[in-house]
């Protein structure tokens, strides 16, 4: 099978995009790691829980840390993560709607609160050229948009 070119690719690194926001992100990390060490080894003599707690910590904010590609082909998405590769086709999703820092694409017809964890989030990069050809894409592919 040949390799396709994307429609339409970029990638995203929250981190060095928004230099003010990635200091503020690392140093409430920093803080919160210094007080929940504080309180599960030297308080609760339980280090699992610290080790527990930052695992989940920082695999929630892992996306920020690390580089975000996007790839917009024909007939999917690619959204490759450091070495996680999500592939979706366009018929997965029933709508979409953009904010200011991306577009959030929705399993349902219509906007509901389970997005975040059926959708796909898709992070603009910091100067958003991508932004008016992306949303002329969604609205061919998808073509609900709210």
């Amino acid at each position: 099978m040949p390799n396709k070119k994307p429609l339409l690719e970029w990638t995203s690194h929250p981190l060095f995009d928004f230099p003010i926001s990635g200091i503020l992100v690392i140093i409430f990390s920093l803080t919160l790691s210094i007080w929940v060490f504080d309180l599960t080894i030297n308080k609760w003599e339980t280090p699992l829980y610290f080790y527990l707690g930052m695992l989940i910590y920082f695999g929630s904010l892992i996306t920020f840390f690390i580089p975000t590609k996007y790839q917009f082909f024909d007939d999917k998405i690619v959204v490759t993560y450091f070495v996680i590769k999500v592939e979706r086709i366009y018929a997965d999703f029933g709508c979409f709607y953009a904010d200011k820092k991306g577009v959030m694409l929705c399993t349902f017809k219509q906007p509901r609160r389970l997005d975040p964890f059926r959708g796909l989030s898709i992070r603009f990069s910091k100067k958003q050229n991508e932004k008016n050809p992306l949303l002329n894409l969604l609205e061919n592919k998808i073509g609900n948009q709210y």
